[in-house]
């Protein structure tokens, strides 16, 4: 099962994420969408330049992973302030939710217990040099995918690059399972486990 998740924190593989036609590092900061390309590819596109270019976190981690590395380890504060605003979509859900307003199946004390394992472990940094590793091998999140083995896919909604079903084909030739869910984000398995699991179910059955 290939679905969209989490790098780190509970999620799935971040798959539908990575099938572009063409590796990000093509793709300018600001340039237009080529031509030809649907309404769902344009839109991915522009998904991924941002994500590529305008996710602060992503763009530290990736250049001064041992930089923002120091500060993660000398103070749980800080570790906690660097974890919540993973992105936009994410840190409103969780603003909301100590407010005392639901996020999927995630509860306060479960977050807390998440950012308390990369504390206690010390691991945030060698976490963070995840993305210095894969720019300095030349390798790329969002490079294309070139898989002949059966694969599914889930797109989750609240997911920060959308894979518009042409692009997965291409990608996974033996693709046996598409959706696009109605709930679920970034940390999708962890948000909606009950969901996430319906779509398992839903991909595995194909294979009986």
């Amino acid at each position: 099962m290939k679905a969209t998740g989490s790098e780190t924190s509970g999620g799935a593989c971040p798959a539908a994420a990575a099938v572009l036609r063409a590796p990000s590092q093509y793709i300018r900061d600001g340039e237009q969408a080529p031509a030809g390309l649907s309404d769902a590819e344009k839109r991915a596109y522009g998904q991924v330049a941002f994500a590529t270019y305008h996710r602060g976190y992503g763009v530290i981690q990736g250049t001064r992973p041992q930089t923002i590395g120091y500060s993660l380890a000398d103070t749980p504060v800080g570790l906690a302030a660097w974890l919540l605003d993973h992105d936009t979509g994410t840190y409103e859900h969780l603003a909301r939710l100590f407010a005392g307003q639901p996020y999927g199946a995630i509860t306060p004390q479960d977050w807390l217990d998440n950012t308390s394992l990369y504390w206690l472990t010390n691991t945030a940094t060698s976490a963070a040099r995840l993305y210095w590793q894969q720019a300095v091998t030349g390798k790329n999140f969002y490079a294309p995918a070139d898989v002949s083995l059966p694969a599914a896919v889930t797109v989750f909604p609240e997911e920060y690059v959308h894979a518009p079903r042409s692009w997965t084909e291409q990608a996974y030739h033996d693709l046996i399972y598409f959706n696009e869910a109605e709930r679920g984000g970034h940390f999708a398995a962890w948000e909606q486990p009950q969901l996430f699991a319906e779509e398992l179910r839903a991909a595995f059955r194909t294979l009986r």
